[in-house]
């Protein structure tokens, strides 16, 4: 039975669920014998809230904790792993930092508030970089998490934790957050999928850089229907937040139903843009055949270089300012407990001067304007998922990707941050695997507040591709490969 239910999509569990078919305490027994088998290889989910989880399945059943059922979104007692970045009431929440090692919040995070009103059962917290800082996922509190592809290899990161949970059957719905491509590179690496919505589509009410665009909270699951679902879950206005807006009028699972339907006449690709951008050659290929297939439906693939600019440059001008505001303090009291990472990024941040963060603005601005100038042509914009496979787990980052050495650890996540400086929602859909076994993915980019539309995008590609189905896997040891 325990397999059984592992194996059920996110949409299938919540379906048998809202039909009584299975209870939610069963679920939750069902994740926690599957944690206890897979966390010794993985250590994707370090905090569990078991009893916590029981109680809340309790009230659920007794008819407590109702009030959104039937809306979209409504998850019936599913369990979910929430981030460690995120507050959940009475659980332990160490942002991966040895400074909080043993903190215990007394109120959840808003979205994880909405979560749990909508049905959603938290059962743990998924591992992350200290404080989310990092393309690996590792911290001095928990360790390491491993892909479950390959146990030598990362998983990514922030959202690493989160993602290896999901590929490896512990959850059936992670959530996650986003700057450089948080839910999307691990989602890429671990081959589920990973949504970095549009800015203000779900609540960061706890933040306190509430206007900044370019940290975002979102949804990962093992396919596009079940994260359209977690979507529902988690998108509307919030007292909270003031970027937040309401919800659509058509849900996003019913936005990805109709994706056949409403498919777009002509997609823009690009892969390195010309370039401009260090990018694993093997990776391109690979992304460049698959996205053909999207041919088969009468869908015009077009080839497109977008003029990239300084925007990297830019995009870590400005991101330096996100560290400034959540860490200026610490960096001035607990330095000696901060890693190397976010001393050196919080410390940019300090040393900018006004002129270059206009300069940063306008180069952002510059590139928006490219962006839209290709989507006035094509419905989305579609990429590799992340610049270079999986790399070894005890590594910080890749020293180089396509024979070009990295100067710092986001060296690799402009093929990501392009899509955070531009407002874009972006979706990471699995497309394959490399000569070594390791996970490739796309990147579906869509304007900004068309979420819907990448997810229908994404939804094509998935029913093509049919890769979900791989899913839920046992964790493989395995060797690094050789490294170009």
């Amino acid at each position: 039975m325990t397999n059984d239910l592992i194996r059920l999509t996110a949409t299938e569990a919540v379906a048998k669920l809202r039909a009584g078919e299975v209870s939610p305490l069963e679920m939750i027994d069902a994740a926690a014998a599957r944690i206890a088998t897979v966390e010794p290889a993985v250590n994707a989910l370090p905090t569990l809230c078991l009893d916590r989880a029981r109680d809340h399945a309790k009230a659920l059943m007794n008819g407590q904790r109702r009030d959104a059922e039937g809306e979209p979104g409504w998850l019936a007692g599913l369990p979910v792993a929430i981030k460690d970045l995120t507050e959940v009431a009475g659980v332990r929440t160490t942002f991966g930092s040895p400074i909080f090692a043993d903190y215990v919040p007394d109120r959840s995070h808003p979205v994880v508030e909405r979560i749990e009103r909508r049905g959603g059962i938290v059962i743990a917290k998924s591992n992350t970089p200290e404080f989310g800082a990092g393309g690996s996922t590792f911290n001095e509190v928990f360790g390491r998490t491993r892909n479950p592809w390959n146990t030598a290899l990362t998983c990514g990161g922030s959202t690493g934790g989160g993602a290896v949970a999901l590929a490896t059957g512990e959850v059936w719905l992670a959530h996650g957050s986003d700057h450089g491509g948080s839910l999307r590179r691990p989602a890429t690496y671990c081959s589920v999928v990973g949504l970095r919505p549009s800015p203000g589509r779900v609540t960061r009410g706890a933040q306190e850089d509430l206007w900044s665009p370019l940290s975002v909270q979102g949804p990962m699951a093992r396919n596009i229907p079940d994260l359209a679902l977690f979507l529902d879950t988690m998108a509307g206005w919030d007292i909270d937040d003031p970027m937040t807006y309401d919800a659509p009028a058509r849900s996003y699972v019913d936005a990805v139903v109709a994706a056949e339907r409403e498919k777009p006449p002509r997609i823009a690709f690009a892969t390195d843009f010309g370039g401009a951008m260090a990018m694993d050659r093997e990776t391109a290929a690979i992304c460049a055949k698959e996205v053909r297939r999207l041919e088969a439906l009468g869908i015009v693939i077009e080839e497109v270089f977008p003029d990239l600019g300084a925007l990297n440059e830019a995009f870590l001008v400005l991101r330096s300012q996100h560290f400034v505001v959540d860490r200026e303090e610490l960096l001035a009291t607990r330095r000696d407990m901060l890693k190397p990472d976010i001393v050196w990024q919080t410390e940019r941040g300090l040393s900018e001067t006004p002129s270059r963060l206009a300069w940063a603005e306008h180069e952002r601005a510059r590139f928006f304007r490219s962006l839209r100038d290709i989507f006035a042509r094509c419905d989305v914009l579609i990429t590799p998922g992340a610049s270079t496979p999986a790399f070894d787990v005890m590594l910080r980052a890749p020293e180089k990707i396509g024979g070009k050495v990295l100067e710092n650890y986001m060296g690799g996540s402009l093929i990501n941050a392009f899509a955070t400086m531009a407002g874009c929602p972006a979706v990471a859909v699995p497309c394959g695997f490399d000569s070594h076994g390791r996970p490739v993915g796309l990147q579906v980019v869509a304007p900004p507040r068309q979420d819907a539309r990448a997810l229908q995008v994404a939804a094509l590609f998935e029913r093509l591709s049919g890769i979900d189905r791989l899913l839920p896997l046992d964790p493989k040891p395995g060797v690094v490969p050789p490294y170009e």
